[in-house]
């Protein structure tokens, strides 16, 4: 299989890249570096990343940033950046990326514990994350040519525990073997518009 991976370069993208290195052929995409360089939140960056690319069997992305504040220190335009980085690049990642995925091929989104479970100071991605989910199950309902198109919804993975802890109290940490795994059952396996969670 030939995939493309958006935000391979990231905590938990590079353990993903080198999962699925072992066995098929792997294209990292990231905003500063990797094999081709995209900015996902500007649609002319996108269509022109797959014009250098072209086709793929499966394409993942785990790259897209929100703001963190408190609600009360939150503007519009803050509430724009996710929206622009994390919610319409993906949107214009599939959007976009399924005219270069081969027949049967796969899309995978990335999203977040957020979506179901907020905490402090996360108005703005979870909101971001809750779109993600709902745009991906409705697109599974009318996406063509044997297309499937999932999310991977993780908890805070190991990796991240000592940044992130204060703001996740009482969660559990996630193994990234899990998380890999939540990726390679949205590639590897056959559903479609499922959201992956992986909580615990």
């Amino acid at each position: 299989m030939k995939i493309l991976i958006i935000g391979g370069k990231g905590t938990i993208g590079r353990s993903v890249v080198s999962h699925f290195k072992e066995n098929h052929e792997v294209l990292i995409a990231g905003r500063t570096s990797g094999d081709v360089t995209v900015d996902i939140s500007d649609s002319t960056s996108i269509s022109s990343m797959f014009e250098q690319v072209g086709n793929f069997d499966a394409i993942i992305c785990i790259a897209g940033e929100a703001k963190w504040a408190d609600f009360s220190e939150l503007t519009e335009e803050d509430y724009y950046f996710g929206i622009r980085s994390k919610l319409m690049g993906q949107v214009n990642l599939l959007r976009i990326g399924r005219h270069y995925l081969n027949k049967h091929g796969s899309i995978t989104l990335s999203t977040g514990i957020l979506a179901d479970h907020p905490v402090i100071k996360t108005a703005s991605a979870s909101m971001v994350n809750g779109g993600i989910h709902s745009f991906v199950k409705a697109v599974a309902l009318e996406i063509e040519n044997g297309i499937r198109v999932n999310v991977v919804s993780s908890g805070m993975v190991e990796d991240a525990y000592k940044k992130y802890k204060d703001y996740f109290p009482g969660h559990n940490p996630i193994p990234m073997k899990k998380v890999i795994n939540g990726y390679v059952r949205s590639v590897n396996g056959k559903g479609n518009g499922e959201i992956i969670r992986i909580y615990d």
